[in-house]
C-alpha cells in the first residue's frame, strides 16, 4: 500500500501581517518555493512575502488536504489566527523545522 501526504499549510510574511492558505503534497519543497519567489509579482504568495510557514496539516488522501484547504480560505482572519495559535502560539516559523 502507497503512503501518501498532503498539507493544507499556512504562511505569513515576515511582519505576520498577510496569511496564505495553500496545499501541497511535499511542505518542505513548497515552503521553499515560497521563499524562492518573494518579493515577485507572479503569486498572492511572492506579490507579499508569504514564506514564512506558521501552521500546517497532514492528510493521506488529497481530496480531504483540498477540502480542508478550501474550508480555511473561506474564514475570518480572526478564526484563522485562532488556528495558528492552536499549535504555534507563539508564531515560530516553522521553514527548518520542514526542510524548507
Amino acid at each position: 500500500m502507497w503512503n501518501h501526504n498532503y498539507y493544507m499549510y499556512i504562511t505569513t510574511n515576515p511582519g505576520k501581517t498577510t496569511l496564505y492558505v495553500g496545499m501541497t503534497n511535499d511542505v518542505g519543497i513548497r515552503a521553499f518555493q515560497h521563499k524562492e519567489n518573494r518579493g515577485t509579482n507572479n503569486s498572492f504568495a511572492g506579490k507579499y512575502y508569504c514564506y514564512c510557514l506558521v501552521y500546517y496539516e497532514h492528510f493521506t488522501h488529497v481530496e480531504q488536504a483540498i477540502a480542508r484547504e478550501k474550508e480555511v480560505k473561506k474564514w475570518r482572519r480572526e478564526k484563522k489566527l485562532a488556528l495558528i495559535e492552536s499549535i504555534n502560539p507563539e508564531w515560530r516559523f516553522l521553514n527548518d523545522e520542514v526542510g524548507g
